[in-house]
């Protein structure tokens, strides 16, 4: 089987990714590549690491471009999916990297991005408990966040165990990629280089529900996040530390028992043994997501940390696992679990 699969937003950071992962795929034909405002420009103009597709033109952003694919992978800002696949219902699959369809609930959408909620499509981090199952038969996906991803993966062992109390803090620290490729003055080079920064603390970023819907799932029952995102020097990955309170009795054997077992067979994550932690360096262009947990013996208090490539495991390489899930192709075709080193 030959899979005809266009991509929206080709033009930006995460399009770009996705094309490079596509290229790789043996039972892939790259259709039709569309973008906003650089409609027209050769993709070798933005993109010149993919020389294979350097003097294909970007085609306008619409329903009739994006009809006759078996996949469209939507790369584009936020709100544009929800209008846009309603006319696009005779496409067998669609995956959205944006955040159109990831929350369940309706307020926590409206009070976060401020417009009506569009519904819900299935959430495609697959590792997550039950979640292959209802991938195979999805027609909809909606993509996590990169956030959402990292932390989401660093929790869900020890949620799922049932080894913590239900409040998390985390602080996630993020290469500029995450922000796309809009120019913007707080990301020029001068502005970023030399400077930690964090953003949307306290509660507002918009990644807080999603990280509240995950692990309250895990749980169970209504986890609280306390969410800082923090901007740091440097192109791709991130680096998420997370800690909560470890309920009484339980051991340092109990959490890596629970690590252990939960990541057993997960091609696309790594339990580094113990007292080596992730670092973001070590996955750079790899679909794979590090995971380290430990006990703090002072304050029965679990930290775990997780290292993702955000435009990879974060964005476009989970896109692709997905559409290999529905498609009945192994998870790992056209993806790698290397990394990039030095």
């Amino acid at each position: 089987m030959t899979l005809r699969v266009a991509v929206a937003g080709a033009s930006g950071y995460a399009g770009g990714e996705l094309l490079r992962l596509l290229l790789n795929h043996p039972w892939v034909r790259i259709g039709a590549l569309t973008a906003g405002t650089n409609v027209g420009q050769p993709l070798g103009q933005l993109h010149p690491h993919l020389p294979e597709l350097a003097d294909r033109r970007l085609q306008p952003t619409t329903a009739e471009v994006l009809s006759d694919h078996d996949v469209v992978f939507m790369a584009l800002p936020h709100g544009t999916t929800a209008q846009l696949s309603r006319e696009l219902d005779d496409i067998p699959l669609i995956i959205d990297c944006g955040a159109d369809f990831r929350l369940t609930d309706a307020t926590a959408w409206a009070q976060f991005y401020g417009t009506e909620h569009a519904g819900t499509w299935p959430y495609g981090l697959p590792e997550l408990p039950g979640q292959r199952a209802l991938l195979r038969d999805a027609r909809r996906i909606a993509l996590p966040g990169c956030f959402p991803t990292v932390a989401t993966l660093a929790l869900w062992p020890a949620y799922q165990a049932g080894l913590l109390t239900p409040v998390v803090d985390i602080v996630a620290v993020t290469g500029t990629s995450g922000a796309g490729r809009t120019l913007k003055p707080h990301l020029l080079g001068s502005e970023v280089m030399g400077s930690v920064t964090p953003y949307g603390v306290a509660g507002v970023h918009r990644h807080t529900p999603e990280l509240r819907q995950n692990l309250s799932a895990l749980a169970g029952a209504p986890v609280e996040v306390s969410f800082t995102p923090v901007l740091a020097p440097m192109t791709r990955g991130i680096l998420a530390v997370c800690g909560a309170q470890l309920l009484d009795g339980v051991s340092e054997y109990d959490v890596r028992e629970a690590y252990t077992k939960a990541t057993a067979g997960e091609r696309f994550v790594h339990l580094l043994p113990s007292g080596q932690w992730p670092t973001t360096a070590a996955v750079v262009g790899s679909n794979t997501a590090h995971l380290q947990a430990a006990p703090d013996p002072h304050r029965q208090r679990l930290i775990a940390v997780g290292a993702i490539d955000n435009l990879t495991k974060g964005t476009a390489g989970n896109a692709v696992q997905c559409m290999n899930l529905v498609h009945r192709f192994h998870e790992h075709i056209g993806l790698t679990t290397l990394g990039v080193a030095p």
